[in-house]
């Protein structure tokens, strides 16, 4: 029989606790998310997006250091209205010249003007359109172009237009709207762009002038402006 082990002090402890083990979570193998397949696919489109966002960014900042653009600026320099008056059914007699500067800044971009429509409007309502030659810009350079305007034209105005149109010819200059639809592509040394659609658009003041004689006003050059949007 064995030995009746003695009580320490006097007091039973009980039997003897197992030490605690330590616990601990295997993470899987999608390098520590551990918030289900959905937040590893946001987390990689968030990844991928940045990535894309901070290359195009890298990208422009070159492009912007290499060729250094600068945004091409149309004027209207000189126009010559001839003949700008109404029938008695509303029928407008027009005619109507003017001249155009295209001015290209840029030392190493080059622009092809692959379709050129410029409109004339009188009051939003279209009165023509002439179509010119594509040509393409070099660095540096300023193309005059000369559209031309010549017709007639059923325009329906409405009571304030009519007094804006009395008003007009009593002074003797007209408010019309030159207009360009454009379709064009840039040169980068070897490298051309895809077509893009901008539009111009100059509200010019244009003195009546009569055959043989001066207007009794002089037009004043007008600068345009451009919408550079590429998709409509």
């Amino acid at each position: 029989m064995a030995e009746k082990q003695p009580h320490l002090n006097g007091a039973y402890y009980g039997p003897a606790v197992p030490p605690k083990q330590n616990s601990y979570h295997r993470p899987g193998r999608g390098g520590g998310c551990v918030c289900g397949c959905g937040c590893c696919l946001l987390k990689l489109i968030f990844n991928l997006v940045l990535t894309v966002v901070v290359a195009v960014g890298l990208l422009a900042l070159i492009f912007w250091l290499i060729f250094r653009p600068n945004l091409v600026k149309f004027h209207v320099t000189d126009a010559e209205l001839t003949q700008f008056n109404f029938t008695a059914t509303n029928t407008l007699s027009y005619d109507l010249k003017l001249n155009l500067t295209i001015r290209n800044p840029n030392r190493r971009i080059g622009i092809y003007y692959d379709s050129i429509e410029v409109r004339a409007l009188y009051e939003g309502q279209r009165l023509a359109s002439d179509y010119l030659t594509p040509f393409y810009q070099g660095h540096k350079n300023t193309t005059t172009l000369s559209p031309a305007f010549q017709g007639q034209k059923l325009v329906q105005l409405s009571t304030s237009e009519q007094s804006d149109f009395n008003s007009e010819q009593t002074a003797g200059v007209y408010d019309i709207d030159m207009k360009l639809y454009l379709r064009v592509r840039f040169k980068l040394g070897k490298i051309k762009t895809f077509r893009i659609k901008p539009r111009v658009k100059c509200g010019l003041k244009v003195p009546l002038s009569s055959s043989g004689s001066a207007a009794t006003a002089t037009f004043q050059t007008e600068k345009c402006d451009i919408d550079w949007r590429i998709f409509r």
